[in-house]
């Protein structure tokens, strides 16, 4: 059987689909990935952060029943959990799990393939399967390494947690085996979930992220480990030194959901951070660690944002020394108490917003990789090798023509404007390449 993997969304979603993939294709001999063109089943991974992830899911099911109507098509994800009848109502759809279970998506798969051309795996044989370690993200040079799953808070806006449920930590050894195998293919090692920030207070002894990065560290010598999004305000003093003190082991990057820069519009968000306790914390971490890229999310008209508060945001960006930005206008999610709050800025207004802090981290980016320019760098090279990104998380066009190993870190020299690494391929091995 063959099959078609598509992903909207985070990369906890990502690293879901790899799992999913991993339990298909050990289910039998026949079993393997697909062009959607060629495929005989779909697996459609959901993202539902935004109305627009909900409705791009919707389309490209569609989609896909026009390219390829043999197709049986499977939706899971957190769009499937809180949208599992529309999916449900789709002619186009065959089967819904409401989660990111592979062992359920693959029953599903199953069933959708009429209960035997995926089969094969069951009982003692589909456990122990679901507990193997993740042995690759299929296609790429960066590993996602999920460690904990769902989330605790309770911002406003978020309806990731209502799908997710509450935050659940993997053990540290479980983490530490799966690093060690997905270290012999990808030599950049991503620390994911949906709060990282949270890992191991559910563990019993508790356990902290610090900890558990020290480890990795110690026991998995090979790959570069970078932190997903984590919040500036869980970045405890131990984790700054990691970042100061690995020789770049651990990548110089974070990503600092900020949201807004507004007291008044953070209180609705329903954050637990004021805009002077994210505005310090990330002036130490810049002064701790130098150079490190920065970036945030933030989300523009939220209901309620004037235009003061959106002045204040745009002046917190203007100081603090970010590289990038994702910004997003607000969309109501039910179930989600902002669905519910008055003073809805129009749509204009928002895109406008986002438009003009989206033009601010631009200029903020191409400033910093100016500033780095003519620095020597570890780069690890991302898709057909056209681009490559740096620990400070500068992704470069690749000067050398010669192909370089996708399966470890090269070391480069950035060009005077910072947008292009020349790659020395004669060059010692960089210092992460496995023996």
């Amino acid at each position: 059987m063959r099959v078609h993997y598509k992903t909207f969304g985070c990369k906890a979603n990502q690293y879901d689909t790899e799992r999913m993939r991993q339990l298909i294709e050990a289910s039998g001999p026949d079993v393997r990935s697909a062009p959607l063109e060629r495929a005989e089943l779909c697996v459609v991974n959901t993202c539902t952060v935004t109305s627009q992830a909900d409705a791009d899911a919707r389309r490209f099911v569609r989609r896909v029943a026009r390219r390829n109507p043999r197709a049986r098509i499977v939706v899971a994800g957190c769009s499937a959990v809180l949208r599992a009848r529309d999916y449900r109502a789709m002619d186009e759809v065959g089967e819904v799990v409401e989660g990111h279970d592979p062992a359920a998506v693959l029953a599903a798969a199953t069933r959708a393939w009429g209960g035997s051309r995926a089969g094969g795996t069951a009982g003692a044989g589909l456990v122990q399967l679901r507990r193997d370690p993740l042995r690759r993200r299929a296609g790429a040079t960066r590993g996602w390494l999920k460690v904990q799953d769902g989330c605790d808070r309770k911002c406003a806006f978020c309806a990731t947690r209502l799908a997710r449920g509450a935050s659940r930590s993997r053990e540290p050894g479980e983490v530490v085996a799966e690093a060690k195998v997905l270290a012999r293919t990808h030599p950049e090692l991503v620390i994911t979930g949906v709060h990282i920030g949270h890992y191991g207070r559910d563990l019993d002894p508790r356990g902290s992220l610090t900890a558990l990065v020290r480890r990795l560290l110690d026991e998995v010598p090979g790959p570069r480990f970078r932190l997903g999004s984590i919040e500036a305000t869980e970045i405890d003093d131990g984790m700054l030194r990691l970042l100061a003190e690995s020789d770049d082991r651990l990548a110089p990057h974070l990503h600092m959901p900020l949201q807004s820069g507004s007291d008044s519009v953070l209180r609705g968000m329903r954050r637990w951070h004021t805009r002077e306790q994210y505005r310090r914390r990330a002036l130490d971490i810049a002064a701790a660690v130098a150079p490190i890229g920065l970036g945030a999310d933030i989300i523009t008209g939220f209901p309620g944002e004037n235009a003061a508060d959106h002045a204040d945001t745009v002046g917190l960006v203007e100081e603090l020394p970010f590289t990038y930005l994702h910004v997003f206008p607000w969309s109501p999610r039910d179930g989600t108490a902002a669905a519910e709050l008055p003073g809805r800025i129009p749509q204009r207004i928002s895109w406008e917003r986002a438009r003009e802090l989206r033009s601010l981290g631009t200029a903020k980016g191409e400033r910093y990789a100016r500033s780095r320019g003519g620095s020597q760098v570890e780069v690890v090279m991302e898709g057909d090798g056209g681009t490559a990104l740096t620990g400070d998380y500068l992704r470069v066009g690749v000067g050398s023509r010669l192909p370089a190993d996708p399966s470890r870190l090269h070391t480069g020299r950035l060009s005077p404007d910072g947008s292009h690494v020349a790659i020395d391929l004669t060059a010692a091995p960089a210092r992460f390449a496995r023996s």
